[in-house]
């Protein structure tokens, strides 16, 4: 793995804040050696549009109060997929059904998982 510090701190805030607001199944890619414009992907789930909303929320506060900074965010209307770009970690925070469907850890299949620290229910 080539994780960079500042993103391997930005992955442990997401996992955190994330974590914290009872995301499901969260999970984090290296990404570094497949694309040039992110170090890692963090995914995690909830069972409600309203759940969805409140992770990002609470995701994109504990980056900001860490010194981070959200470059782009996408889908906070709809609530089913947002996507949270820090630059050295993308945050997908979605309804378990579009992470059902659209399977982005099949898609990443070949992206070695990095190990981040959570709390089971």
């Amino acid at each position: 793995m080539t994780i960079a510090p500042d993103s391997r701190r930005l992955i442990d805030q997401i996992v955190a804040a994330a974590d914290a607001h009872k995301a499901e199944n969260i999970v984090a890619l290296d990404v570094s050696e497949l694309v040039p414009w992110t170090d890692a992907l963090v995914i995690a789930s909830a069972d409600t549009e309203r759940a969805v909303v409140a992770i990002s929320e609470a995701v994109e506060e504990k980056v900001r109060d860490g010194g981070g900074r959200l470059f782009r965010s996408e889908g906070r209307a709809a609530g089913r997929w947002i996507v949270l770009d820090f630059g050295g970690a993308v945050a997908h925070i979605m309804h378990e059904q579009e992470r059902e469907y659209y399977g982005l850890e099949r898609l990443w299949n070949q992206a070695p998982v990095i190990p981040v620290e959570v709390h089971e229910a």
